[in-house]
Parts: structure tokens; sequence; C-alpha cells
């Protein structure tokens, strides 16, 4: 059973049975929103990017983006770059997988960002959502959606996070400005 979060809400990632989750994927869909023009209804591309950033405190310690797709211990992986999105209706244009078991002991976060990289605000975006899904079975635990779009092109969607020996998923839904998650990394520092 999955779980619909608003903005700065928390859902716990243990698993119906009791047993901890080992592996998620966190998902992003989106489609461009269609315009009318002189000519009827237009879409244009939009490049959304999905990156995770990891943290030891407040302490930015590695990242998986588009152009370093396996954080360096190997914990994190991007499955590579969507320059068009399409999807939008459920299934995942980027999707980075965490494997929860590998992340080492020191990091305590993990904080999920999207990016318009082609410039564009989230006003030209539909059907945008942020997904955590249990990588064993397929199943999806939590998703938050993208919703009222806005005139910024960054996003900070949610973290997960070390709570005692489990792990927590947040969505934060924080508007922000910036082509890359470098751009963003202001605008996460509130929520660490």
């Amino acid at each position: 059973m999955s779980v619909n979060l608003s903005k700065g809400q928390g859902v716990s990632l243990q698993k119906s049975d009791g047993g901890a989750l080992t592996a998620v994927r966190m998902g992003l869909g989106w489609r461009s929103a269609p315009r009318r023009g002189l000519f009827g209804r237009r879409t244009k591309e939009i490049d959304l990017d999905a990156s995770a950033v990891l943290f030891a405190g407040k302490e930015p310690i590695d990242v998986v983006f588009f152009r370093h797709l396996v954080s360096d211990d190997g914990s994190v992986r991007h499955t590579g770059d969507n320059l068009v999105g399409g999807a939008g209706q459920g299934g995942d244009d980027e999707a980075i997988l965490v494997d929860l078991a590998r992340v080492p002991v020191h990091i305590d976060q993990i904080v999920f960002t999207v990016n318009s990289f082609t410039g564009q605000s989230f006003t030209e975006v539909e059907d945008a959502f942020c997904r955590l899904v249990d990588e064993a079975n397929g199943q999806e635990l939590a998703r938050y959606t993208l919703t009222g779009g806005g005139n910024y092109t960054a996003q900070v969607m949610s973290k997960v996070h070390r709570v005692g020996d489990g792990w927590k998923m947040t969505a934060i839904g924080e508007p922000s400005n910036g082509r890359t998650f470098q751009d963003v990394v202001p605008a996460i520092v509130p929520y660490l």
C-alpha cells in the first residue's frame, strides 16, 4: 500500500511484516505541459534531472546525478539521464537506486532533488512525481506529487534518513531555482 505524502510529511520505511528494507528506488516521472499556440496545442521538451546528495550530518559527502552515476562507495546508483520525460503517468523517467544495507554508517541522510536542466519552470511540467519503491518486490511505498507547478526550476523533493536502526522518508517539497544540484544545496541545508 502506497502513502501519498504532503509537504513535510514523513513515513517510516519498515516493511509491513516488520522486516527492514534493504534496497529502494527513488523514481522521478514527468511530462511537458501542453501549451496553446497559434497552431494548436504543443509541448516543449523538458529535461528534468534527479540527483541524490549524501550527507554525514550537515556535510555533503557524495552526490549521484547524470554526470556521476554511482556513489564512490557503490551504494547509490543513477539509472541514466532522460532528456525529455514522458512517462509521468506512473512509470519512472529517471531512477536512483539505493542499497540501504551498503550505505556507510557515517551517511545519515540522502536528499533527492529535481532540477530543470533546460531552465523551464515547473509551470511547464505536468504529472511530476517522486516515489519510493521497495526494490525487492517492486511495491510503491510512498509518493510525493509535485502539484500546482510554480515559477521555479528546482525542487528539494524528499530525503531518506536514519532513525535508530531503520530509515524514514520525509517529503520536503521545497521550491528552489537552479539547473543542477549544486545550485540547490543552500535550499537543502534547513532540512538536514
